[in-house]
């Protein structure tokens, strides 16, 4: 697999290369932000690492225009950047995932490969999960309400996809966290919440009836309210 790594302190690159070769990733690095848009249009990358404070701009733009763009490859941002909201915006923006600097490469390889893991699933048994007007394709990854096709990303779509197997269950936000992410994540409950914001928007884009329900104090669940 191949991944872009687009940090522009050469130390921490070099680093970050050294240890995705030695876990067998094949490795290119950029530190503009120009070069790295540039990598992303001419290669089929499998993830990328994006730092946030580049020479030539902010690297949350270039993640604003990857997506509406239709770009899906898994994207972890990797910054000094700590606050809460720096994270929550990164993963409104379109991020999967958030790691803090200084970090350590042990928890950077986990996450890389925890998003490759949530992309290219071994098990490729088609099903399609079924709520109300909702279906979700797992092999196509492809969600539908009604006749309307859904766009998700990698994180949306396992999250869906735990909702839909576990329909009218009231699911913890320690337990969707674990789930989703496998480990304890740095950006807490707002991460979650940003996250269902983003599937409630896009399921409810033409007044369709809410799916996902919020239980206060404890989660959320699938079901068609009272």
């Amino acid at each position: 697999m191949r991944l872009l790594v687009v940090e522009d302190e050469p130390r921490i690159s070099e680093i970050i290369k050294a240890a995705l070769e030695r876990a067998e990733f094949a490795v290119d690095t950029v530190r503009l932000r120009a070069d790295a848009r540039e990598a992303l249009a001419n290669t089929a990358y499998d993830a990328a690492i994006l730092d946030l404070g580049l020479p030539d701009g902010d690297g949350l733009n270039l993640l604003a225009e990857l997506r509406p763009a239709g770009s899906r490859i898994p994207i972890l941002i990797l910054t000094a950047r700590d606050a809460v909201v720096d994270r929550v915006t990164g993963l409104e923006t379109g991020a999967d995932d958030y790691l803090v600097k200084p970090f350590a490469l042990e928890e950077l390889l986990a996450r890389v490969k925890a998003l490759l893991r949530r992309r290219n699933p071994p098990d490729i048994t088609r099903e399609v999960l079924v709520f109300e007007d909702l279906e979700l394709d797992t092999a196509t990854r492809q969600a539908k309400r009604g006749n309307r096709l859904i766009d998700l990303s990698t994180t949306e779509y396992e999250l869906l996809a735990m909702f839909l197997r576990n329909s009218r269950i009231v699911l913890t936000r320690s337990v969707l966290m674990d789930r989703i992410w496998g480990m304890d994540f740095e950006g807490g409950p707002n991460v979650l919440e940003v996250y269902i914001g983003h599937l409630r928007n896009k399921l409810e884009q033409h007044g369709e009836k809410r799916l996902i329900q919020t239980v206060r104090g404890a989660g959320y669940v699938l079901r068609v309210a009272d």
